[in-house]
């Protein structure tokens, strides 16, 4: 059975859990090294994303992390998992580390703070009918490198046009939180780029 981990030591872990249990693979909470070695694949989830990097420092997680992502482990970044695959970032610390793979731009907090917080009806590649979206404190896509597929851009208001989702092979991210939804689609889709590679 595909084993997909979720990095556990900050976020919206349980909700993560929970949506992939319900797309039939096993899912692992992963805070150390060696439960990060029994996954086939990895969650990032949403949370803090300078706090996030920390805590892996401080778990020895953030090398073995960036290897496994180096070696081709499937990744899928929602929100500020989105920003801890970034090769780069606008909007971060100074000091703030990415674990980097996904050759994108992302601005921290693009949408705003969390009195902007908002949910959105998006178009998204593959799917048939719109995806319901919440966005948190959310980043956005600047830049998308050449072999950087958009999946899905804001439709209206102020932030239209701008890009939410992205996919690079088999790193998968997104500005929203699709654990927050009760739409397990993509997490299905993530379950299936990963069964597939």
């Amino acid at each position: 059975m595909t084993v997909i981990g979720v990095f556990a030591l900050q976020g919206n872990v349980r909700e993560h859990l929970a949506m992939l249990t319900q797309v039939g693979v096993e899912a692992l909470p992963v805070r150390r090294p060696s439960e990060l070695e029994q996954v086939d694949a990895l969650v990032l989830p949403g949370g803090e994303s300078t706090t996030m990097y920390k805590l892996a420092r401080t778990f020895e997680l953030f090398e073995p992390l960036q290897k496994r992502i180096a070696d081709g482990m499937p990744v899928f970044g929602t929100c500020a998992g989105m920003i801890m695959l970034a090769d780069k970032i606008t909007g971060g610390t100074a000091d703030q580390e990415t674990l980097g793979g996904l050759d994108v731009t992302v601005r921290r907090n693009a949408f705003g703070r969390q009195v902007e917080s908002f949910e959105a009806d998006l178009e998204f590649a593959g799917f048939d009918s719109p995806y319901h979206a919440v966005f948190i404190r959310a980043p956005w896509v600047e830049r998308v490198g050449p072999d950087v597929e958009v999946l899905s851009t804001v439709r209206s208001g102020p932030a239209a046009g701008r890009i939410v989702a992205v996919r690079h092979d088999r790193l998968l991210a997104t500005s929203f939180h699709p654990e927050m939804t009760g739409d397990a689609r993509l997490h299905g889709y993530f379950a299936e780029l990963v069964r597939t590679h």
